[in-house]
């Protein structure tokens, strides 16, 4: 994750049970980036979570690009096979 974006998010077991959330909110990552997904526009996730700004959604999305990136391939067959 980008230095200047790690500061957006943190992860506390006292908070969202460790889930991470951006620092000093309740607010989840997972949350922003599914209303991404989902077809929110960046001003739509800002209406809604007046508490953020730009850079907390670039951070949300940086870290989700960690998260792939050094995620662990299974090799061996289908999923759910």
């Amino acid at each position: 994750m980008r230095a200047e974006l790690k500061a957006y998010i943190e992860l506390n077991p006292g908070v969202m049970s460790g889930k991470p959330v951006f620092r000093g909110t309740r607010i989840p990552v997972e949350r922003v980036l599914r209303e991404l997904s989902g077809g929110w526009t960046e001003h739509e996730v800002l209406q809604a979570h007046p508490d953020l700004t730009r850079e907390h959604i670039l951070a949300a999305m940086d870290y989700a690009a960690d998260s792939v990136a050094n995620e662990a391939i299974l090799l061996g067959g289908e999923a759910g096979a």
